[in-house]
């Protein structure tokens, strides 16, 4: 007689994982865009409101943001939006510098010819957002650039990190990206790497992105600074 089988869980009969990545993307999207502004504190009533989801499903949402840095808990009076210092900013910059080369030589390995036209045309849409858009739809559209790198490089986890990364720092980014001279050399140097991808040359694309990166960090921190 054969031992019975022993089901260690039962059956998910809910679907509250993908509601929770919902709300997640839009809360993301409220603090990158600066409807919600480092230092706000999150009143659940409110946002069940404005989501109309039930406090069960923002509060997992919430947890989650909170587990990954983005919110930070008010002394049992809550959950506030976190507060990135100039030090904290110099470090994601510094990973950003090592992370997004890395993307992009993978999509180069990984992306067909197909979703190299398809991040052309995004660039397109980037570009007309840096010559004629406004802060939040700069950072949107590039949102969506990096999103197609990261899903032609295949690389699930990259795209996970950068999201939180870019997240952490959108209240520099947003002050950055509305300096004309920064427009026109952030559309110059991520033409760069575009071009570059599409000649499937890495070394080149790489050096493009560290030469990014390396030029936002100075351009975002710029930014931060008091001024005198």
């Amino acid at each position: 007689m054969n031992d019975p089988v022993i089901e260690p869980f039962g059956p998910l009969t809910h679907e509250s994982a993908p509601l929770r990545n919902k709300i997640m993307k839009s809360l993301r999207r409220a603090i990158e865009t600066g409807l919600l502004e480092p230092g706000t504190r999150l009143v659940e009533k409110d946002l069940c409101q404005q989501l109309n989801v039930s406090r069960t499903s923002l509060r997992e949402a919430l947890r989650q943001l909170q587990s990954e840095g983005i919110l930070t808990d008010l002394n049992n009076r809550g959950l506030a939006v976190v507060t990135v210092t100039a030090e904290d900013a110099e470090n994601i910059y510094r990973i950003r510098g090592v992370l997004e080369p890395l993307i992009v030589e993978q999509f180069i390995e990984n992306a067909p010819d197909a979703e190299v036209e398809a991040l052309k045309a995004h660039f397109l849409r980037l570009k007309e957002a840096y010559l004629h858009g406004n802060a939040e739809e700069i950072v949107a559209s590039k949102r969506d650039f990096y999103d197609r790198i990261c899903t032609g490089a295949r690389n699930p986890i990259a795209f996970g990190v950068l999201s939180k990364l870019t997240v952490l720092t959108s209240p520099l980014r947003r002050r950055s990206v509305v300096r004309p001279e920064r427009r026109v050399q952030s559309i110059a140097e991520i033409e760069k790497i575009v071009t570059s991808i599409a000649k499937r040359d890495k070394a080149a694309a790489k050096a493009a992105a560290e030469e990014h990166v390396a030029h936002s960090a100075r351009s975002a921190l710029h930014a931060s600074e008091p001024a005198n």
